[in-house]
């Protein structure tokens, strides 16, 4: 067989040098986390091979009968983890899936009411930037100027004035809980259906330590990465009377052969996210979360909406004269990755933004709970303290022995060393 440094040393050196990137940086981004090693596996097997057009028993290729049953049991693992009546595991990506799921449900020019992008909703709800907001005549719905959260009495209202054909719940950069028998209530009044996107808070949901969706949507999209902390990929979940249409839009609809490898790598996915472990994992990942926004406040920085009740939060720099793009580049110079990221009502353009996103399922993947949180919480509040120019060698080295104290993928004699060896070690063995 072909090795990569073989065949491609600049290439293979190029992953190298992100491996360590990963395991020597405290990874705060509320949209990344890191996968067990067996997801690796998964997604780089054989399964790349193979082509696969169709669904089990319906397919355009031959060769498939191993591939029926891969996909088998990636559909009747989500269906069982989530208590859903249908599954499709194929889309490629969360957009994919809503998109399939606009497709399913919607016809072009058909009205959508989902979370403002500014207030913490995602480009694929409606924005007037993604294809979502030029197909259908898309709406917005925010939180309230005071308590930052979502205003239901306002989504009604609006939901009154523009009869949506579907309601859109869920968001990118939104730390409270939603009420989804709220949306349902509003859909009902309105004569809408009701799609969540549960991307983020997938894993919570699944590890039961946050309210799920299923019983209230018609349709519920999500990724398996994030908080569910598995393949790379999107996949759906919906009530019986939707399945023969969701499974149209994937295919032929939107997409053609699904990514098998990918697929393989879901029905691992969920199978880890039954286990205890993962139970463990999904609870930790909520009490570093309060944790780091509990700390975050105390050193002066204005939480938005006051905390989290999920695995992010969204960070007012404002009262600190910092901006989000600053911000960010601050800390990443120390080795630490958050991005910038509008807050509600925000002065700022989003190139530059007033906060910053941070989230706490990466961190705790790798072994971080309360007293790493709150050392990672004060590097932040000194980073950000600083002038430009500052000398981020002190800091980096804090950070650097953070991460040597809790290895990823490298074990503690390979830290930093030449890659030889490469062994997941810490908490993503759960």
């Amino acid at each position: 067989m072909y090795r990569l440094g073989a065949v491609d040393p600049e290439a293979a050196s190029l992953l190298a040098k992100e491996l360590i990137r990963e395991c020597t940086t405290i990874e705060l981004i509320a949209s990344e986390n890191f996968v067990p090693e067996c997801i690796m596996e998964a997604q780089g097997s054989v399964l790349t091979n193979k082509y696969a057009e169709g669904y089990p028993g319906k397919r355009y290729h031959g060769g498939c009968e191993v591939i029926d049953e891969i996909e088998s049991l990636a559909i009747t693992r989500a269906k069982t983890l989530f208590g859903a009546e249908h599954a499709n595991v194929q889309p490629h990506s969360g957009v994919n899936a809503n998109l399939a799921a606009y497709m399913a449900l919607l016809e072009p020019g058909d009205v959508i009411l989902g979370m403002d992008l500014r207030h913490g909703g995602h480009l694929s709800h409606g924005s007037k930037v993604s294809i979502t907001g030029k197909y259908y005549r898309s709406f917005a719905y925010g939180v309230d100027e005071k308590t930052e959260r979502i205003d239901y009495d306002q989504v009604a209202d609006i939901a009154g004035t523009c009869r949506p054909k579907l309601i859109v719940a869920g968001g990118s950069a939104y730390s409270r809980i939603i009420d989804f028998g709220r949306f349902r209530e509003i859909a009902d009044s309105t004569g809408a259906l009701l799609m969540v996107d549960m991307a983020h808070i997938a894993g919570l949901v699944a590890a039961g330590v946050h309210p799920s969706p299923i019983p209230w949507a018609d349709v519920v999209t999500s990724t398996s990465t994030k908080t569910l902390r598995g393949a790379r990929g999107g996949f759906i979940l919906c009530r019986g009377k939707y399945a023969a249409a969701i499974d149209k839009a994937i295919f032929p609809g939107t997409q053609g052969g699904p990514i098998l490898q990918n697929v393989l790598a879901k029905a691992v996915t969920f199978r880890i996210a039954a286990t205890e472990g993962f139970r463990k994992y999904a609870r930790q990942v909520q009490i570093n979360a309060t944790r780091m926004a509990e700390t975050l406040s105390s050193l002066g920085l204005r939480i938005v909406s006051g905390g989290t009740d999920n695995h992010l939060m969204l960070v007012d720099l404002r009262p600190w004269e910092q901006t989000g793009v600053k911000a960010e580049e601050a800390l990443g110079r120390v080795g630490i990755t958050v991005n910038k990221n509008m807050i509600p009502f925000d002065p700022a353009p989003p190139t530059i933004a007033s906060g910053i996103r941070i989230g706490t399922a990466a961190v705790t993947s790798r072994g971080f709970q309360e007293e790493e949180i709150e050392r990672v919480a004060g590097i932040i509040g000194r980073v950000l303290h600083e002038e430009e120019g500052f000398d981020p060698a002190p800091y980096r080295d804090e950070v650097t022995d953070l991460c040597r104290l809790n290895p990823l993928y490298l074990t503690p004699l390979e830290f930093g060393s030449s890659l030889e060896k490469c062994g997941n070690q810490g908490a993503v063995n759960d």
